[in-house]
């Protein structure tokens, strides 16, 4: 049974459903280039439409500063969203008072409706009373289905949530559902694999992630910091060598904890960082002052897949080394494949997360055979990191 409010719990028929939904997509000329965050809300919007609910969308879209502005209009948004979702979408050209107000008395049972950039209004990031209740005066029930945002606590993420019965829309669930799997409750043992430039930007997810899994397998430009607080020479790789004594206390800590860091013995080296540059495997410590390790080598590969035996859980936010060139991507894509494939046979949970991770699974070709893929990058960060998110603690059951 979950530990939030779901849909499953609310009676929406006949009622005015407040959904928050991560509209905020990538668009040119006009034109969305990824509809990703569209699709990932249509079964919230279609089951409280189905079950005579009026939908009524909240969302934000892109950074407006100093309120309504032409290019920040979810206006563009109406036609997208209705020829994915197969029905017609209102759309009200505010998200509190009179306009929204009278946009929604028109609705009937099933309608959708579209309401204007929440964030036109600086009470929406501020999460003030008044704006709050602005915004409760127009629904009976609030459900929230945009975890990409909840780490932040902002009116239509958080404040509504205390004001109104509040539930977790299809999406923000089924998030939910995984990541509780992938830390909170996970079938052991458990493997993170954390990679990436640099430590610094992942201190709390490496400190957080040392309590809670069983194997720490690091890679991209942080493994370069380990190696060298080791004492292992690294030539010009990139490496924060100021964060050493950082990187022996996690290892420390990892000790502690009983969680098994796992490094690469071996790495791919070469003197120029572009497309094809020539290139050797070197051993650990067996570099050139001129070289940078840009990816992990063939023995470290083998070494993680031949690990990957014994996993039931895998958390993956990072890619091995830089991806986006080959043949450094060589690591990134032969793990990732394994894992796919474990994780289609249903041998293992992967559960994965973060930009640059989605990217290189989409260019492994594997991103639909992992368990669960989160697009939501600063929330599943946090989540990963051991962090309340705002958003998601009100949802839970008392």
């Amino acid at each position: 049974m979950s530990a939030f409010k779901t849909l499953d719990d609310a009676d929406v028929k006949g009622k005015r459903v407040l959904v928050r939904v991560d509209l905020n997509v990538p668009m040119e000329n006009g034109v969305v280039t990824d509809d990703t965050r569209i699709r990932a809300v249509l079964p919230t919007i279609t089951e409280i439409a189905d079950k005579g609910g009026k939908v009524i969308l909240l969302a934000h879209f892109g950074r407006p500063k100093d309120g309504p502005e032409a290019k920040s209009s979810l206006a563009q948004l109406v036609e997208p969203v209705a020829s994915r979702l197969g029905r017609p979408v209102a759309f009200a050209a505010d998200s509190i008072g009179p306009v929204a107000a009278d946009a929604i008395a028109k609705l009937k049972d099933g309608d959708v409706l579209l309401l204007e950039n929440t964030r036109f209004y600086k009470g929406e990031e501020k999460n003030t009373p008044e704006h709050v209740a602005a915004l409760a005066a127009l629904g009976d029930l609030y459900v929230n289905d945009a975890f990409a945002t909840a780490h932040r606590a902002h009116a239509t993420t958080e404040g509504l949530a205390h004001v109104l019965p509040a539930y977790a829309g299809r999406c923000m669930q089924k998030e939910l559902d995984a990541l509780t799997k992938a830390l909170e409750a996970p079938t052991r043992p458990v493997a993170a694999i954390v990679g990436g430039a640099k430590v610094s930007s992942k201190l709390e997810l490496l400190g957080n992630l040392v309590k809670k899994v069983d194997y720490l397998i690091i890679g991209g430009g942080m493994a370069n910091t380990f190696l060298a607080a080791e004492g292992v020479a690294v030539g010009k790789s990139l490496c924060e060598h100021d964060l050493a004594p950082t990187a022996l206390e996690i290892v420390e800590k990892a000790k502690a904890a009983g969680c098994t860091i796992v490094l690469p013995v071996d790495g791919l080296a070469a003197k120029e960082f572009k497309a094809g540059a020539a290139n050797r495997v070197v051993v650990n410590g067996d570099i050139a002052a001129d070289e940078m390790v840009l990816d992990a080598g063939p023995a470290s590969i083998a070494a993680v897949i031949a690990l990957l035996a014994k996993i039931k859980t895998v958390v993956w936010n990072g890619p091995f080394g830089a991806f986006e060139i080959p043949p450094f991507d060589t690591a990134t894509n032969a793990v990732a494949r394994a894992v796919g494939a474990k994780a289609a046979a249903g041998e293992i949970i992967a559960v994965a997360g973060g930009g640059d991770t989605v990217s290189a699974l989409n260019q492994a070709g594997v991103a639909d055979q992992f368990t669960y893929i989160s697009t939501a990058g600063g929330a599943f960060l946090e989540w990963m990191e051991g962090k309340a998110l705002p958003g998601v603690e009100c949802l839970r059951k008392a």
